[in-house]
């Protein structure tokens, strides 16, 4: 299998989203790429296992992608393994009444992973900057002053997000939470793929809504908004990664990968080491319990 390296796909400087292919051949046949990706799974859960013991970390993974990207498998494939305890899956779909009531931010921030544990993202904070830039009047349902209307909505208004969201990245990073960032770049044709196959299978028609074909004809300010987003928020400390993603499996692998070698290189992440006393005193412990069986 091709190797995979964290610095491939991570984004350093400036990018243009037509410039980056949206397939990659791993040089691996389906059933290699699935038994590496249960090997990744395996190491991600023991890592995350110590992690836990270590409780000093957090972990958030946030994923983006246009609809069909493949983000609720690669939740379900790539974290399979873990301890139930040891990851929470928030998605994020329309704002409710409550949550408009609080800043944009708020309902992202009260989801935050505990110590010891990965949070995932599904559909994230970005979106804020993405379904609202391309639809603007939605902005509005927020109630913020001196927005009355989509015309009140300034570049201003997005830069001045843009810095909230690097802020709010900062913030949570300086208190130990390690953050990942994937986009899942889909071609269009792909998409369009995995469309009709969501309509000729009855047992995925569920999936299908109309507004998807609304999106669809978007596509364009999607990408525009994508890239911007990505090119103003991809930090040391809270990294964009461009996952191409119009073959699933390989996707799901790269990702697991990228998480395993950027956790690995934190080197204070270790199981608490048992206090002197107690280390003295272990065999008497056991001799104590292997006599109440007898």
């Amino acid at each position: 299998m091709k190797n995979i390296s964290s610095d491939d796909f991570k984004v350093t400087k400036s990018i243009s989203l037509k410039d980056i292919p949206t397939s990659i051949d791993l040089e691996a046949s389906e059933k290699k790429k699935e038994k590496e990706l249960n090997k990744l799974r395996e190491k991600l859960s023991e890592h995350q296992d110590t992690m836990y013991a270590h409780n000093k970390y957090a972990v958030l993974i946030c994923l983006q992608g246009m609809d069909t990207a493949g983000k609720d498998s690669l939740i379900r494939e790539v974290f399979k393994e873990f301890n139930p305890r040891g990851v929470v899956v928030h998605s994020f779909k329309t704002p409710s009444t409550l949550e408009l009531q609080h800043d944009f931010l708020w309902r992202h921030s009260v989801c935050l992973p505990q110590r010891g544990k990965y949070g995932v993202f599904n559909r994230t904070h970005y979106e804020n900057v993405l379904v609202t830039r391309v639809h603007p009047t939605y902005i509005l349902g927020e109630n913020i002053p001196g927005i009355n209307s989509a015309d009140d909505i300034t570049e201003e208004f997005w830069e001045n997000r843009f810095d909230q969201i690097n802020n709010f990245e900062k913030q949570i990073s300086d208190n130990g939470t390690i953050i990942f960032k994937f986009f899942l770049h889909l071609g269009k044709e792909e998409q369009r793929q995995r469309l009709l196959r969501r309509l000729n299978k009855p047992k995925h028609n569920w999936k299908f809504s109309p507004g998807d074909l609304k999106e669809r004809e978007r596509w364009d300010d999607y990408q525009k908004c994508y890239e911007e987003a990505i090119n103003k928020t991809s930090k040391k400390h809270a990294p964009w990664y461009i996952i191409p993603s119009d073959n699933k499996e390989a996707a799901r692998v790269i990702v697991a990968q990228i998480i395993y070698d950027e956790m690995k290189k934190i080197k204070d992440i270790a199981e608490p080491q048992l206090d002197e006393a107690i280390k003295k005193n272990i065999e008497m412990y056991k001799e104590i319990l292997s006599k109440e069986g007898s």
